[in-house]
């Protein structure tokens, strides 16, 4: 059907969209999490909150576990080493994530506002957390993981959790924190009332996360640009070849990660997008156009995600230690069997599942209001 090469494109591509989609759809219930001890000051705008996600949350994480699924059968060497090496921070997100569902059933086992106030808190911590490690981890990956092989393909991981806690990567943590808080602010924006406390309240966390999110990327950038070493391929590559990491050369350079930009100038659209999204979601989230918010923070948030990929273009995740052993897209996927029978499965069940996400978003449009909170109207929590 596609040649080996055309293969290894279109499965980062598609690692790329399921990516994108986790960032925006479960992006939201990560910034809901977050701004939730904020934005609603008694128990019933508390339960407008986590009614605006409580009949979508678990769908959104499907694409993670999608995301996840295709590094397994598509990367497997890059599946190996991120997997292994960032295990508790893994840990610490899959707690996170966990700690979400668990908050919000129990919040309502006991009546005691002590009781509701803890998971209120623990609600948000499952928010907080993942946000910022998966800002960490993209801001390790741009700086390169301390890891290396041996003749047998043996992936050895060097680093440790603290050593994942560096400065950059905290900064670029800070940059998803904001950029999923202003998701978050959006789409509470649209579930809410529009003219009700809690929506007023998301507005402006969300008009000021957004500002701040446009600052840190332009710090983040500069910082990249100036120092950051970035890397890049020497010499020729097979880009039809086996999966061999050990057989190519590498070198590191400030400036590096800013190559593709220079050569093919389309990519460009990756940083407008995250810029401009932003700003216009700021404007937008100011004067309460809640649809063009969450249409253009949704933009800025694919905008990032998009941006960090075209960036590190091939490269899916760099060594420090030993640069020529960096996992590429042309050095770390499965066989070309494996990539066609799965592209095959892609094209028949992914418009199947995007079909019945949008049905589902269809049928539960419509806002939660704090009078139907007090009616006791079919509402999950």
């Amino acid at each position: 059907m596609f040649d080996y090469m055309t293969l290894r494109l279109i499965w980062w591509a598609l690692l790329g969209v399921l990516l994108v989609g986790f960032a925006i759809l479960d992006g939201f219930d990560i910034g809901v999490a977050m701004l939730h001890p904020f934005v609603a000051r008694n128990d019933t705008q508390r339960r407008v909150t986590l009614n605006t996600i409580g009949p979508v949350w678990e769908g959104n994480q499907v694409w993670f576990i999608l995301g996840g699924g295709a590094v397994f059968a598509a990367w497997p060497p890059l599946y190996a080493v991120s997997f292994s090496g960032f295990y508790l921070a893994m840990l610490l997100v899959l707690i996170g994530l966990i700690l979400r569902p668990v908050a919000i059933t129990f919040r309502d086992k006991r009546p005691s506002s002590g009781w509701r106030e803890t998971w209120d808190w623990l609600f948000f911590v499952s928010g907080l957390v993942p946000a910022l490690i998966f800002g960490v981890a993209f801001g390790n990956l741009l700086e390169g993981v301390p890891f290396h092989f041996d003749q047998a393909l043996r992936a050895t991981y060097e680093g440790g959790l603290l050593g994942l806690l560096n400065p950059f990567a905290l900064l670029c943590g800070l940059v998803s924190v904001a950029m999923l808080t202003m998701q978050g602010a959006a789409w509470l924006s649209v579930k809410s009332e529009s003219d009700g406390e809690v929506a007023a309240r998301a507005r402006r966390f969300g008009a000021l996360a957004a500002i701040l999110l446009v600052l840190l990327i332009s710090v983040a950038g500069l910082w990249t640009l100036l120092g950051v070493e970035g890397y890049r391929i020497a010499g020729a590559i097979d880009h039809a070849g086996p999966s061999n990491p050990l057989a190519k050369t590498v070198t590191r350079e400030a400036g590096a990660w800013f190559d593709n930009y220079r050569a093919f100038p389309w990519m460009i659209a990756a940083p407008v997008a995250a810029y401009a999204g932003a700003l216009i979601a700021a404007l937008a989230l100011a004067f309460a156009a809640k649809r063009i918010a969450l249409l253009f923070s949704s933009l800025s948030v694919a905008g990032v995600a998009t941006m960090a990929g075209f960036s590190m273009f091939p490269f899916l995740l760099p060594s420090s230690s030993h640069p020529s052993q960096s996992l590429t897209v042309w050095d770390a996927s499965s066989s070309k069997a494996t990539l066609s029978l799965m592209l095959l499965a892609v094209i028949v069940f992914l418009p199947i599942v995007l079909a019945y996400t949008s049905w589902v978003y269809y049928v539960l449009r419509g806002a939660v209001s704090e009078a139907a909170i007090r009616r006791g109207d079919d509402y999950y929590y």
